[in-house]
């Protein structure tokens, strides 16, 4: 590093400059909660990994057996200067399994684990019910969604605690070992919520169970947003340039991320690819600074916060000396539509760069 005007002459080996005065130097950008990859464009059936809808408690699906990093998403992702993303399964079961956190620029999937597991899927309300009401089989309602989750966190934490205590004739059992690093306080749930009543369904649950959790969408957090606070799960919300299809986001609003941060919660913006596009991450952004996020905020929302929620700020997030030199180069603002990614760079090696384009 040297201060003043750029001088390749002080180059060491191997080393590139790269001429960014008047640009915008940002740390990789983040997407907190999406399904790129294991629901792939352009394929259809075929391409749709996300839900294994025909048993609702899955915990030991891993997202990264599922995951094609060939899908046209990743790079779309990586041209909006989005370096990570948080993938895993959908919510059509009330536990759906294990998310990972991953860069967005390689082949093969286990070169691009920042972090799996990283969290366990949980969902309430609507798609769970309508999943299994269609197959004539529980759940089909939110008292059964909510009973069947405590029912296998009841099992779950009687087993972590024989492990844990080394009785005698204990046996590892695959489908329980999941929940092992979440009662750890490792990973958290990742829970599925957009209605009022299943936040706090989702609260009541993770209270009983000592569990930390992030709520996922929480479309209607800002009519809740000082007893969220409260609370201090942080929010992972969007897709708030999705059309509201469902009954339960017919409150789906971009002034939500808005409103839980002036409350004092921590909060992500997601596009929830494919429900929206990838590459619009940044002008989610946009659009909630619009609508009364703070400038600032809007950033921190696709960078730092969702580094912290999903558990991997020690490596992203900010630029610091010691962490992934993961960073995004643009040519002016990109919560605005009409800024270019200029570079995209994921472990220190320039994986985008508009001249090339």
């Amino acid at each position: 590093m040297w201060e003043g005007p750029a001088d390749e002459s002080r180059l060491g080996e191997g080393e590139l400059l790269i001429k960014a005065e008047g640009a915008w130097v940002l740390p990789g950008l983040m997407e907190a909660h999406c399904h790129m990859g294991i629901t792939e464009e352009k394929k259809g059936m075929e391409g749709d990994d996300c839900n294994e809808n025909v048993e609702p408690v899955t915990p030991w699906l891993r997202a990264i057996d599922a995951v094609n990093t060939m899908d046209a998403a990743f790079d779309d992702a990586v041209r909006a200067g989005i370096t990570a993303a948080m993938i895993g399964p959908g919510s059509s079961n009330v536990v759906g399994g294990q998310f990972a956190v991953l860069k967005t620029r390689g082949r093969r999937i286990d070169d691009l684990i920042v972090k799996a597991p990283a969290a366990m899927k949980v969902a309430f309300g609507e798609n769970p019910k309508v999943n299994y009401s269609g197959q004539g089989k529980s759940p089909v309602t939110r008292m059964a969604i909510a009973g069947i989750l405590r029912e296998e966190l009841f099992k779950a934490r009687q087993y972590v605690e024989k492990k844990e205590k080394g009785e005698s004739g204990f046996t590892e059992d695959f489908r329980m070992e999941p929940w092992v690093p979440v009662f750890r306080g490792e990973i958290p749930l990742k829970a599925h919520v957009h209605r009022v009543d299943d936040i706090f369904t989702a609260i009541r649950i993770a209270r009983e169970f000592g569990l930390s959790m992030t709520l996922d969408h929480c479309s209607e957090g800002h009519m809740i947003a000082e007893s969220l606070a409260k609370e201090g799960f942080p929010a992972i919300v969007g897709p708030d340039f999705s059309s509201r299809s469902k009954i339960e986001v017919q409150n789906l609003a971009f002034k939500t991320v808005g409103v839980l941060n002036r409350a004092g919660v921590r909060t992500a913006i997601t596009t929830d690819h494919p429900v929206s596009l990838i590459q619009s991450l940044p002008l989610c952004a946009g659009m909630a600074v619009k609508a009364g996020l703070p400038f600032e905020e809007g950033l921190k929302a696709i960078t730092v916060n969702p580094a912290y929620i999903c558990g991997v700020s020690d490596r992203m997030g900010t630029l610091e000396v010691g962490k992934d030199a993961d960073i995004a180069i643009f040519d002016g603002n990109p919560m605005e539509i009409s800024t270019r990614t200029l570079y995209t760079i994921i472990d220190g090696n320039i994986v985008y760069d508009a001249k090339n384009d």
